[in-house]
């Protein structure tokens, strides 16, 4: 039997399509053209997505993958356009974000040589991906893309990269899909030891003050209605990371609110009460910490996690449960006893009650004065029944967002977490729409991070990207001038903003837009927005010098809270 001989392109079309890839975010070079002249002939296959700016590739394949639960694909050509991945890829990385970023590079004869474009990607990627493979030869692509694909998606899940030799996109190949679902030396799910889930359980079932702290593991292991089962089994109040935010409904009588930073002054509080801390899909980010010397010193410590690197990293437990949380957390929960912690959940009411008291009602129903940041996510949540996507950039803008939206379905928060990478906010959410269709996607971003990608506006004009753009403008870089005013005695150095006319913008990109500048005009502005089909840009000009509390400042412990700034 004679095999069909393809080329390297060709076959990389063929593994893509083999891996159930359906859409990909790229941008053309010279040194990627052979696989655009390939994907010129699977149209009805791949659905390419031209981006403006092949970091924009990369997030917008990130924003995908968060909502869709698939792994991204990005496509892009070498030198400045691989490079110019790299924060997306870090990013991915940093996220636990399954991404695969293919790029094409010089002839494997040219290597070495600094040719035109050429750069060492797989060197400059390997601390931020979970794997890096140069592509040298045709008959390498469809292991190769195999490979990738499967380390991408299995254990904790990442970005991976692939080099691409343009004498392997034109070079011919007997071409065989490949299946590639092992790889020697790497174990994707640790075994889980069962001794450790028993005493995980014996812990959980003499606690008198558990508190369940609760990560994006939990969604990336498909583990929300687990997670469910476990805390209303041992009846324990649980709080979410930023990312986490979706996994356990907002509304849950068990969600105490977001952890950290800028999170709910009771969760908070009560980490450094409980007497048994139970992580589940986190990593104890110094966000969520604080000071880590005196980090819920008081509890004993339970670590659910599918990496063994992130067991006693950062915080020293006492019964790490390895394996998929999805399977762990079941088999905890069927040696729980029924709980009843009913005193411990109401000791939380007095902090919750202090928080929306002095913070929340000030922010989301202030009465007078300049609208807040808070006011208007919280009209958008409720004007879509908390059922849309949160996209949002980095910044006041992302942590109003986090703090005043809410969430009833699962993969609803979309944002750059362990990086911050402003800019991220406008191709994710190109990205979260075609990963989810069917929903509503709200992006929330400021007058800074709007200008970091504002080019992909045209990505969103061409493909008439439903994006719900809520730009909320304070004329200031509002996070960096929040901590110049509590740090640097209101020295405002270069974080004042002399902003462009966005509407003007967005109607050169053909984008229907308004902008509110007064409260009683903001209701119906979001009601139209939400009633535009495809794109819509809703400005809103918000308080210039307003504070996202309550606040843990830099180095003290978690449960030392601002919830004033004088």
């Amino acid at each position: 039997m004679i095999k069909e001989k393809i080329t390297g392109a060709e076959a990389l079309m063929r593994s893509l399509v083999n891996e159930g890839v359906t859409t990909l975010f790229g941008y053309p070079g010279g040194a990627i053209m052979p696989v655009f002249d390939a994907l010129y002939d699977y149209k009805n296959e791949l659905n390419h997505i031209l981006v403006r700016h092949e970091q924009a590739a990369a997030h917008a394949a990130q924003g995908y993958a968060r909502v869709s639960g698939r792994v991204g694909v990005c496509l892009v050509t070498s030198g400045p356009g691989a490079t110019n991945t790299v924060t997306g890829i870090a990013d991915a990385m940093m996220d636990s974000t399954p991404v695969v970023v293919i790029c094409g590079q010089v002839g494997a004869s040219m290597l070495g040589t600094d040719a035109f474009q050429e750069c060492d990607l797989v060197g400059v990627t390997q601390p931020i991906s979970k794997w890096a493979y140069q592509i040298r030869r045709p008959e390498d692509v469809a292991w190769a893309v195999s490979r990738a694909f499967y380390i991408a998606r299995s254990g904790r899940p990442g970005p991976v990269v692939l080099d691409f030799a343009k004498n392997a996109q034109v070079g011919l190949t007997d071409y065989e899909p490949q299946k590639v679902d092992f790889v020697r030396s790497y174990v994707p799910v640790p075994k889980t030891d069962t001794e450790a889930v028993r005493r995980a359980a014996e812990l959980i079932n003499g606690a008198k003050r558990p508190l369940v702290l609760v990560g994006q593991g939990v969604e990336l292991g498909q583990a929300q209605e687990e997670l469910r089962r476990f805390i209303e089994t041992a009846d324990m109040p649980a709080g979410c990371t930023l990312l986490g935010l979706s996994a356990l409904p907002s509304g849950h009588l068990l969600n105490m609110g977001m952890l950290g930073m800028h999170g709910s002054l009771a969760a908070n509080v009560k980490t450094q009460e409980c007497d048994v801390l139970i992580a589940v899909g986190m990593r104890f980010d110094d966000r969520i910490t604080g000071k880590l010397s005196t980090y819920a010193t008081q509890a004993r410590k339970i670590h659910f996690d599918i990496d063994p690197s992130e067991i006693n990293k950062n915080v020293v437990v006492d019964v790490p449960v390895l394996g998929d949380c999805k399977e762990t957390l079941a088999a905890v929960t069927a040696l729980l006893q029924p709980g009843d912690h009913r005193e411990w959940i109401d000791s939380f009411r007095e902090y919750a009650e202090k928080e929306d008291r002095m913070v929340i009602q000030p922010e989301i129903h202030p009465g007078e004065g300049p609208i807040k940041m808070g006011e208007v996510v919280r009209k958008v949540t409720e004007m879509t029944a908390d059922k849309a996507i949160l996209v949002t950039d980095v910044g006041q803008n992302q942590m109003m967002a986090a703090r005043y939206f809410r969430f009833s379905e699962k993969r609803s928060i979309v944002t750059s977490g362990g990086m911050g990478t402003m800019g991220f906010g406008l191709p994710a959410a190109v990205g979260a729409t075609f990963g989810a269709p069917d929903r509503t996607v709200c992006l929330f971003l400021g007058d800074g991070g709007m200008q970091m990608s504002i080019q992909e506006l045209g990505t969103i004009m061409e493909q008439r990207s439903p994006v719900k753009i809520i730009l909320l403008n304070n004329n200031y870089l509002g996070n960096v001038r929040q901590w110049q005013e509590m740090f640097f005695n209101r020295r405002y150095s270069f974080t004042p903003m002399l902003n462009p006319d966005y509407n003007m913008i967005a109607s050169a990109y053909c984008i229907p837009n308004e902008t509110v500048t007064e409260r009683d005009g903001l209701e119906a502005a979001i009601a139209k927005m939400l009633a535009t089909d495809g794109p819509y840009l809703l400005q809103v000009a918000v308080i210039e010098e307003g504070e996202v509390l309550p606040m843990c400042c830099p180095g003290n412990d978690v449960d030392d809270m601002l919830l004033e700034v004088k």
